[in-house]
């Protein structure tokens, strides 16, 4: 972190912790900090490699980290499946401040998951897998419960893509940005819509959707 930027990072942190307490997360201020030494790794790659297109730190707080806690009250418990994990969102947030559950982080870019690889390992993730393999050829030793993606596909897609990677009982969870009526028209059996949910992200004022889709016989 450069000199020059600490103040910017201090903002950050603040804005890291109001919108926490506003999500109802009680992060205590271990979890805040490796949340924030992530988005430092993460800048500290933006200079050579362009993992995201958001520089500022309190916009990395909001975009990044308070959009991926806002859908935590809504997810089922079980392993999680990051899918086309990019920069790890929403994965490693969700493992930060969900060290019991199992979160595995899929992606195809060998850059990417060398970036992931350093955030894991300087933030002792124990509960975090990297997977570097296109999600059609990835083969668990044991389906997931809650397949997640973000930015991913079209929700026709994800399902088609993720089929044999969900556990009998799993939901599959997809962030969304405005309400997607025209992709909730192509959900068809054995996939059925379970909920949509309209997500609140402290200083954020575009839309944000969580849809939930399960699998039946």
């Amino acid at each position: 972190m450069e000199v020059l930027d600490a103040a910017s990072w201090r903002r950050a942190a603040l804005r890291l912790e109001e919108g926490s307490q506003a999500l109802g997360l009680s992060l205590d201020a271990e979890v805040r900090l490796r949340l924030m030494t992530y988005l430092e790794i993460m800048g500290r790659w933006n200079r050579v490699f362009n993992l995201t297109a958001i520089r500022d730190p309190e916009e990395m707080v909001t975009r990044h980290v308070l959009d991926s806690l806002a859908v935590f009250p809504h997810l089922p418990a079980g392993t999680v499946l990051d899918v086309g994990s990019g920069a790890g969102l929403p994965g490693i947030p969700l493992a930060l401040v969900a060290p019991e559950r199992g979160v595995t982080l899929l992606d195809r870019s060998h850059k990417r998951i060398d970036f992931l690889t350093e955030v894991a390992a300087q933030l002792r993730l124990s509960n975090v897998e990297l997977v570097c393999q296109r999600v059609e050829d990835h083969k668990p030793a044991a389906p997931y419960d809650v397949v997640m993606a973000r930015a991913f596909a079209s929700l026709y897609d994800i399902v088609m893509a993720t089929d044999h990677l969900l556990a009998p009982q799993g939901v599959v969870v997809a962030m969304k940005g405005a309400f997607p009526s025209e992709e909730l028209a192509t959900i068809v059996p054995p996939y059925r819509v379970e909920a949509v949910h309209a997500l609140f992200v402290p200083g954020l004022s575009a839309k944000r959707h969580l849809v939930v889709l399960a699998r039946h016989a």
